[in-house]
C-alpha cells in the first residue's frame, strides 16, 4: 500500500467531518441574500487549501462571486495541471420536499445528504485532500498543480471570461482536470468528452394599454397570448426540428465513430420512460435518444405566463404575455450567433397588433467537445480502468460547464472531466446526496492520476 493511500485511510473520518462543515455554508450564488455566504465558502476553501500544503492561496475578486486560486509548482520539467471546481450551489426550493434541512447535512446509508453534496462541494474537496495526502506522504507532488475554484458556476460563470482573460499567465497550464462531473455508475466509469452550450432570452408581448373585455373586443383586437403562442409555434415543428433560419448552419455532424461510441452506452428505452413517467420519447427523426440529448441542439420553452390564472373564469383579453426560452448548443455553434438568429426570426414572425421586446440572458456558455483520443483522456481512462476493472464509456452531457469551453478558447487547453458524482444523486433537486464510497474513491483516483500524468510530456497534453 502506498504511503499516500495509508494517509487517506487514516484520515477519512476527519475528511468526512470537514465535508459536513463545508456543506453547512448556504452558498447559493443566484440569491442576493446569500452573497456573503458564497464569500464565506470561498474563505473556507482557501483555508482548507492552505492546510493541505497548497501555496500562494488567495481569494480573488471578479466583480461578482469570488474565485479561489492556489498552486504548487515545484516539480521541475513536469507538466502543469490546473484543477477546477465550484463551491456555489443551487437554491433549495421546494423546501418541503427535503427530509432534512438542506444545509444541515446528515450521513445515512453511506451517503451524505445536503445541497451541494454531489454538485460540487463533495467532488471539489476530493482533489484538495488527494494533494494533501501526496504532500504528507511523499513531501512533493509528481506534477505541478494549480487550482481554480469558482463561486458562480450555477449562474453561468458571468464574470469568469473577463477573469480568465486578465489572468492568462497565472492560469497557464498543460491540461485541466474538472472535479465538477461524474461517472456513469457506481461500477461503470466514464469519460465525458462533450458538453452542450447555452443561450436564453425572454419574450415580452404587449397589446392594448389595458386588459379588455373579451366580449367587446374579442375578434377585434389582437390577444397577446394568442400572438405569443403563434410566435412560439413558428420556431419548431411537431417533430422537434427547429425552424429558425440559420440555427443549424454551424452544427457539427456526428461522425460514424462518434455514433459508435454513443451507441456503446447502454440504453433501455422502457426503463427510461418508466423512470420519467411518460409513455413515449420525442425528438428529431434519425437520431437516437442519447444522440439527441448529447449532440443535437435544442430550443425549449421554459416558462410562459399572462392573463387570468385564478379560480373560475374571467372573460378578459390580457394586455401582455411572456415566455422564457433557452437553447442548448452543440459543437461549433456560437451563442451570440444563435441569439441573432432568434431575434431575426422573432422580428419576421411577430403577429400584427402587438409590440414585442426581448430580454437576453447575459450568461451564455459555448459548447465543449474534446477528442476522445486526446492524451489526457487516455491517461485518465487507464486510471479509471484500474479502479473499476472496466474500460470507461465515452459519453457527453446535455448540460454545461462554462469553464471547459472558456479555458479552451482563451488558453488552448482541454479539460478532462474527472468527477465522481452519479446521476441518481439528485443534483439540483431535494435530498441531493453524495456517496461516501465515491468520496473515498475520488481521492485515490486523483493520487493515481497525478502520478500517471507525470509520465506524460507537457507537449503531448497540450495537443489540440
Amino acid at each position: 500500500m502506498a504511503n499516500w493511500q495509508s494517509y487517506l485511510e487514516d484520515n477519512q473520518e476527519q475528511f468526512q467531518a470537514e465535508m459536513l462543515e463545508f456543506l453547512r455554508i448556504p452558498s447559493i450564488s443566484s440569491l442576493k441574500a446569500h452573497f456573503q455566504d458564497v464569500a464565506k465558502a470561498a474563505d473556507w476553501v482557501a483555508a482548507r487549501m492552505k492546510k493541505a500544503g497548497i501555496e500562494q492561496v488567495s481569494v480573488m475578486e471578479t466583480g461578482g462571486h469570488p474565485v479561489v486560486y492556489g498552486q504548487w509548482l515545484n516539480a521541475e520539467n513536469k507538466p502543469t495541471i490546473l484543477i477546477y471546481g465550484h463551491f456555489d450551489t443551487q437554491p433549495v426550493d421546494p423546501l418541503e420536499l427535503w427530509d432534512n434541512p438542506p444545509f444541515e447535512p446528515v450521513i445515512k446509508d453511506g451517503k451524505v445528504v445536503a445541497r451541494g453534496a454531489s454538485d460540487d462541494k463533495g467532488n471539489m474537496l476530493v482533489p484538495i485532500l488527494a494533494v494533501e495526502a501526496l504532500l504528507a506522504a511523499e513531501g512533493s507532488l509528481p506534477v505541478n498543480v494549480k487550482f481554480i475554484f469558482e463561486g458562480q458556476e450555477e449562474i453561468g460563470s458571468p464574470q469568469l471570461p473577463a477573469f480568465i482573460e486578465s489572468y492568462k499567465d497565472l492560469l497557464a497550464c498543460d491540461l485541466v482536470l474538472s472535479a465538477d462531473g461524474g461517472q456513469w455508475g457506481a461500477d461503470q466509469p466514464a469519460l465525458w468528452v462533450g458538453l452542450r452550450g447555452l443561450c436564453a432570452l425572454e419574450i415580452n408581448v404587449m397589446g392594448a394599454n389595458s386588459d379588455l373585455h373579451s366580449g367587446s373586443y374579442g375578434g377585434v383586437v389582437q390577444n397577446p397570448l394568442h400572438a405569443l403562442v403563434q410566435l412560439l409555434a413558428s420556431m419548431r415543428d411537431s417533430q422537434g426540428n427547429i425552424l429558425v433560419k440559420g440555427f443549424y448552419d454551424d452544427v457539427r455532424d456526428l461522425s460514424e465513430q462518434d455514433r459508435e461510441r454513443i451507441a456503446a452506452v447502454p440504453f433501455n428505452e422502457a426503463e427510461y420512460k418508466e423512470a420519467l413517467g411518460i409513455d413515449a420519447l420525442f425528438g428529431e427523426e434519425g437520431y437516437t435518444p442519447y444522440e439527441r440529448g448529447w449532440a443535437r441542439p435544442t430550443l425549449e420553452i421554459n416558462g410562459m405566463w399572462g392573463g387570468f390564472q385564478g379560480e373560475g373564469i374571467k372573460t378578459v383579453l390580457p394586455n401582455e404575455a411572456h415566455a422564457k426560452i433557452s437553447c442548448r448548443l452543440v459543437a461549433d455553434q456560437d451563442p451570440k450567433d444563435i441569439l441573432e438568429c432568434l431575434k431575426a426570426h422573432i422580428k419576421e414572425h411577430s403577429p400584427a397588433g402587438v409590440s414585442i421586446s426581448l430580454e437576453v440572458e447575459e450568461s451564455t456558455a459555448n459548447p465543449y467537445l474534446m477528442p476522445a483520443e486526446h492524451p489526457g483522456n487516455k491517461v485518465a481512462g487507464k486510471i479509471l480502468e484500474q479502479l473499476y476493472g472496466k474500460e470507461p464509456l465515452y459519453v457527453r452531457a446535455g448540460g454545461s460547464i462554462p469553464f471547459c469551453s472558456l479555458i479552451l478558447e482563451q488558453l488552448g487547453v482541454y479539460t478532462v472531466v474527472f468527477g465522481f458524482g452519479l446521476k441518481d444523486e439528485k443534483a439540483h433537486a431535494p435530498n441531493e446526496f453524495f456517496r461516501l464510497s465515491s468520496f473515498e474513491k475520488g481521492q485515490k483516483a486523483y493520487c493515481l492520476l497525478l502520478h500517471k500524468l507525470a509520465e506524460t510530456s507537457a507537449e503531448a497534453l497540450r495537443t489540440l
